[in-house]
């Protein structure tokens, strides 16, 4: 599975996770059914999960004016993601991160969307 695959595999799945309080790995397991499991994947979905206290720190110290509750869940999922590539997997450039978290959000969100993930990604990395 393509790395752009999995985030946005990870993405439904941690939004789902947002939403009902489920176990990362069985939602992982009911999503996916019948497809083969990724690493990536995996540690896109498990490390959002076990990290979120501090993913959600980091991001709240950088909002103008919002705070992390009334993000809406689509930019807050992407976020989350962003933030725990770029605070914890080393392995990834930061911009190939805020990327990939601006494409989810110009997929999945708004108009504003990709704009606003953006920007709070741009703060967060300076």
């Amino acid at each position: 599975m393509k790395r752009h695959t999995a985030r946005e595999k990870a993405f439904q799945i941690l939004f789902q996770l947002d939403i009902n309080d489920n176990e990362p790995q069985q939602a992982i397991e009911a999503f996916l059914e019948t497809e083969e499991s990724d690493d990536f994947l995996k540690k896109l979905v498990e490390g959002v999960t076990e990290q979120k206290v501090k993913i959600d720190a980091i991001i709240s110290e950088n909002l103008e004016n919002w705070t992390i509750n009334r993000i809406a869940s689509v930019e807050r999922t992407i976020l989350r993601i962003a933030t725990f590539e770029i605070t914890f997997m080393d392995d990834i450039p930061n911009n190939v991160s805020i990327n990939e978290a601006v494409e989810l959000g110009n997929t999945y969100g708004d108009d504003k969307s990709g704009k606003f993930v953006n920007g709070v990604l741009s703060k967060i990395v300076a």
